[in-house]
């Protein structure tokens, strides 16, 4: 797997471990991170992003403490073996909950109505 696969935001108010963790759950969850896949090292993933290698270890820490990770002796971090290959609809929207109740908030204290906003996630998705 590529360090590449991460999308890191230093400026977004969610700190950087909290930013991988995130993406974690959903790139399992989606499949695109199958059981057993090895993720890229905490050295090799730090200087990617060019980000404390503390950081990454401690994003790495709390997904195995959830059990979507697993650490393989002389081999690093893995997807663990227990997590699906993919989660149902419905377990993936789930994980999009809280940005979607953010975004809901946003609209509605700007008082945009909710049909240009649609339109635009809809543009945005298609891209």
């Amino acid at each position: 797997m590529d360090a590449s696969l991460f999308t890191i935001q230093p400026a977004a108010p969610e700190p950087i471990y909290r930013q991988l963790v995130e993406q974690l759950r959903r790139l399992i969850a989606g499949g695109q991170i199958a059981p057993g896949e090895l993720l890229p090292s905490v050295r090799e993933m730090a200087g990617f992003h060019a980000v404390n290698p503390m950081t990454v270890s401690r994003a790495y820490g709390i997904a195995e403490g959830e059990g979507l990770l697993e650490r393989l002796r002389g081999k690093g971090m893995a997807v663990a073996a227990t997590q699906k290959a993919s989660h149902t609809q419905h377990q993936r929207l789930a994980l999009l909950e809280p940005q979607l109740l953010e975004l809901a908030r946003h609209v509605r204290e700007l008082e945009l109505p909710a049909e240009p906003v649609l339109r635009r996630l809809t543009k945005l998705l298609g891209d």
